[in-house]
């Protein structure tokens, strides 16, 4: 065999040595490309539900301004504006860790340090990695951000500036991030089963408890009330605002509901549709109790009712049938109507947008959903099926979760701003309520063209 036959024989065996490896490393070559796939796809869609959910704050913006009076509507837009911001820095500072870092007992966390648990986001070999935890971070600032803003519209129209933004701080540096660590990190309420998927409980009652101890403490608006008690309507300023603001909520609840899959998974497109389905039989469900009840279908009522069931499907749209979402967004629309009305007319607390009943309520309605109507061939995870179908143990722990949030918000919330009241005061003057925060509290006009009337004594209106 001549030398160049030979070198041919030895380059074939070779190559045939080489060909497991070869296939081995095409094998990896593969699952890399689609762990980096997913890993990619998870970000983008943490980027997008963030985006969505920080879209809300604008909701909130026109839902509130529009639902109170014009003489306040700078002051409704500053509240927002300034509780999300003070919001992202106390939930980075402190409040990320207290609610991701290493459980304590099952009550909070703690980790490395300040600034996101220390040294977590530090950039090293894993970009990806530390981009993911980035994105998770991202997701999560703008939840409590939410948190913060819902108590802004409970307490319209009468708090002092500086004491809306103390609030904002405590609450989602501390407050927020305890009960999340209970339910949604490694948290004794977890650890029992209990499940809130998107924030019912975690989110708005949370928001709804500290604002209804806020109302209580402030008292109600000048006027709100008759001499005998009985509530007396102050109207908003500007309902295609509301209407615009309630339209822009429940675009931004997609994010907030199936982006809690927490990444690119098979059941987006569903929770995303429940989240739909829920919004709109809970829009009819109030446009129709106030049909019923009044002789006529009211608007304000009818967009809260939207809200009330989103909120009503948030803790279960991982959990529930498509007939079980409509069923909860229905009765939402129908509890916060008369959820209002109760606060109202039976507690005298001055909610100028019903956020206690929409936020607070509702969000306790679909805790409780996910123990009548959860199913287990949806949720695996579930403890048992709901009460509906036989099971009672997710039940208990849902009514137990509920109960102890509750327990342990509004007595600190209470403590909080009782706090506040005595060192920086918390009440505006009866006379800067009458001119409006507006002026008062920052010196602007959000209509200057136009002379605003409301409140001022009949002599001066004569």
């Amino acid at each position: 065999m001549s030398l160049t036959s030979r070198l041919k024989t030895c380059l074939l065996f070779c190559l045939l040595a080489l060909l497991p490896g070869i296939a081995l490393a095409g094998e990896a070559t593969a699952d890399s490309a689609i762990y980096l796939s997913q890993n990619t796809g998870d970000i983008l869609w943490y980027l997008v539900a963030a985006v969505l959910v920080f879209f809300m704050q604008a909701g909130f913006a026109l839902l509130e301004t529009g639902l109170t009076r014009a003489k306040n509507a700078c002051n409704i837009m500053m509240k927002n504006m300034l509780d999300f911001s003070f919001g992202v820095v106390a939930f980075t500072i402190v409040g990320y860790s207290i609610m991701y870092g290493s459980s304590i007992g099952g009550f909070f966390g703690w980790d490395s340090g300040f600034f996101v648990m220390g040294d977590a986001l530090m950039v090293g070999d894993d970009l990806a990695a530390t981009n993911l935890v980035a994105a998770e971070w991202l997701f999560q600032v703008v939840f409590a951000a939410t948190a913060a803003t819902i108590a802004a519209g409970v307490m319209a129209e009468r708090t002092k500036f500086k004491a809306y933004i103390i609030y904002s701080v405590a609450i989602t540096a501390l407050i927020y991030p305890i009960v999340g660590h209970w339910i949604w990190a490694d948290g004794w309420l977890a650890n029992m089963g209990m499940r809130d998927f998107a924030g019912s409980t975690v989110v708005h009652s949370v928001g709804a408890w500290a604002g209804l101890a806020g109302a209580i403490v402030l008292g109600a608006r000048k006027g709100k009330f008759d001499s005998e008690g009985r509530p007396l309507p102050i109207p908003g300023h500007n309902m295609p605002l509301a209407t615009l603001g309630c339209f822009i909520l429940i675009l931004g609840w997609f994010g907030f509901n199936a982006g809690s899959t927490l990444g690119a998974v098979d059941d987006m497109a569903y929770v995303a549709m429940l989240t739909m389905l829920a919004a709109a039989t809970g829009c009819i469900g109030a446009s129709m109790t106030t049909w019923v009840k009044f002789g006529k279908p009211d608007l304000s009522m009818t967009l809260n009712g939207a809200l009330a069931g989103l909120v009503s499907i948030t803790a279960c749209c991982g959990s529930v049938s498509i007939i079980g979402a409509m069923a909860i967004g229905l009765l939402g629309g129908i509890i916060a109507v008369f959820a209002v009305l109760f606060f109202e007319q039976k507690l005298r607390v001055d909610d100028p947008v019903g956020a206690v009943s929409v936020h607070g309520i509702c969000g306790v309605w679909g805790t409780l959903a996910v123990g009548l109507f959860g199913s287990t061939a949806i949720d695996p995870g579930l403890l048992s099926d709901g009460l509906l179908y036989g099971g009672t143990a997710q039940i208990g722990v849902q009514a137990l979760g509920v109960a102890a949030v509750f327990a342990f918000v509004f007595p600190v919330s209470l403590i909080l701003f009782k706090m506040i009241k005595a060192i920086t005061g918390l009440r505006v003057s009866e006379e800067e309520e009458l001119q409006g925060l507006d002026i008062s509290e920052h010196g602007n006009e959000a209509y200057a063209d136009f002379q605003v009337y409301a409140d001022l004594p009949e002599e001066e209106l004569s």
